[in-house]
């Protein structure tokens, strides 16, 4: 497509500049500065054609009012992602890093009218169960464990060390894992996010999570994975593998990125130090200015059409730009009046179900840290952190920083043993036991230590 002559100029290193490209959402120099490439996608109106991967081609939606209509138009832009013309047609590499987010998998993102909403209505229910009290007392015992870890040595990388591994813990104990599972449940998890041996992640993440759906179909449990499969919905147990697996993985990264960047901004505005509201103020303007999921929300035309100034084909692949459509001029007024109408938790039919025990988890998580680390402050140069490359996610690689050494804190007592895995005795003896335990094991065993 070729560039207006009045649009500003490309970014630099961007291959849009003087070439009339597609506009990429990937690599070192997007990835270091995104807004540069918002503030130029703008230029072409409502909608911009770009680049996610290489011979990935879509249209990112930038503007706020496109993005709400796209959104919540469910009979004009479906979800299920078998309508992907590029890729049916072989024009998506099949190995492209960004197929695994977009390819089809039948559980509640990917699906449209009816099933969407049998799908959808067990997740939320069964989500809308968690107790509160119960929700701040599992992620204050997650983050106590974590801090135990490191908080001796006077530093840490709170990507890594604290905001990574937070919400897969806290995920594990809402969703009733026992120890052999939940290990392999924070591997898979892991792997796929960090791309290490991502295709044998993904195979030990679902293993893990079709035995925790066998053993909670004997054993049912107060936790969501048995609320789920309780459900008037009746999923079926392929269905409840993914839509736990949706949870787990969906869930998991975009509230990594929400704890890390708001720790980030926190450590550099000093403005948030000097008023009251300081973690909920700051977690809003992550989530107006630097949302942990920037670009996302898939969708593709039921027909042929035009949208935002882009012409579209049936099954051409449109995403929704959630930290271009926040920074919109129309916001500006909403924001100052404390408004929460920005994109970052999505709208519509298909718009998070957990953002409110995602906020929880977050402000939880912050508070303890800082309520532990009271002088934490950060160990390199602001401008010196990386931020991770990819077009759809918005975090940090890492965030160290130091403190004052702090002594362990005092490990909770009387918690009730896991559950035992559901694998056979013989499967069990076939198998030699692991020279150490896993992650999960190991804070199951600090707690009733």
């Amino acid at each position: 497509m070729d560039a207006r002559s009045s649009a500003p100029v490309p970014p630099p290193g961007c291959p849009a500049h003087g070439t009339g490209g597609r506009v990429p959402l990937y690599g070192p120099e997007f990835a270091a500065d995104p807004h540069a490439y918002y503030s130029y996608l703008r230029s072409y109106g409502p909608a911009a054609p770009v680049e996610l991967a290489p011979g990935v081609e879509a249209t990112l939606v930038t503007d706020y009012s496109a993005a709400l209509q796209l959104l919540q138009d469910s009979a004009s832009f479906r979800k299920d992602s078998r309508r992907w013309r590029a890729l049916n047609e072989g024009h998506v590499p099949p190995d492209s890093p960004v197929v695994p987010m977009l390819a089809y998998r039948p559980n509640c993102m990917f699906s449209d009218g009816v099933e969407h909403l049998r799908l959808r209505q067990a997740v939320t229910d069964s989500m809308a169960r968690i107790d509160q009290r119960r929700l701040s007392h599992s992620t204050e015992q997650v983050s106590n464990y974590l801090i135990a870890q490191f908080g001796e040595r006077g530093s840490a990388d709170l990507l890594g060390d604290y905001a990574k591994q937070l919400p897969l813990f806290v995920f594990n104990e809402l969703f009733g894992c026992p120890a052999d599972i939940g290990d392999r449940v924070l591997f898979g998890i892991s792997g796929i996010f960090d791309g290490i041996n991502a295709e044998k992640a993904a195979e030990v993440l679902f293993g893990a999570v079709g035995e925790l759906v066998a053993l909670k179909r004997s054993r049912p449990g107060d936790d969501v994975t048995s609320w789920l499969m309780q459900h008037q919905a009746n999923l079926t147990d392929e269905e409840m593998v993914h839509q736990l697996a949706l949870l787990l993985g969906a869930g998991a990264e975009p509230l990594r990125n929400l704890i890390g960047n708001t720790l980030h901004r926190l450590l550099t505005h000093d403005a948030y130090a000097h008023r009251g509201g300081l973690i909920n103020e700051a977690i809003d303007d992550t989530l107006w200015e630097n949302p942990p999921v920037s670009n996302l929300a898939p969708h593709y035309p039921a027909a042929d059409m035009e949208f935002g100034g882009q012409q579209l084909r049936a099954g051409d692949l449109v995403l929704v730009s959630f930290a271009t459509a926040n920074s919109s001029p129309v916001l500006s007024a909403a924001r100052q009046a404390g408004s929460r109408a920005h994109l970052a938790w999505s709208a519509g039919p298909h718009a998070c179900p957990s953002k409110d025990p995602a906020r929880q988890i977050s402000v939880t998580a912050i508070e303890n840290l800082l309520n532990r680390l009271p002088d934490v402050e950060l160990a390199v140069p602001d401008d010196s952190l990386t931020w991770r490359p990819g077009p759809f996610n918005r975090g940090l690689a890492s965030l160290p920083t130091r403190f004052t050494p702090v002594e362990p804190a005092h490990r909770p007592t009387g918690r009730v043993q896991p559950e035992p895995s559901v694998r056979s005795e013989r499967s069990t003896q076939a198998q030699p036991a692991p020279e150490r335990a896993g992650r999960w094991s190991q804070f199951l065993n600090w707690l009733v230590k």
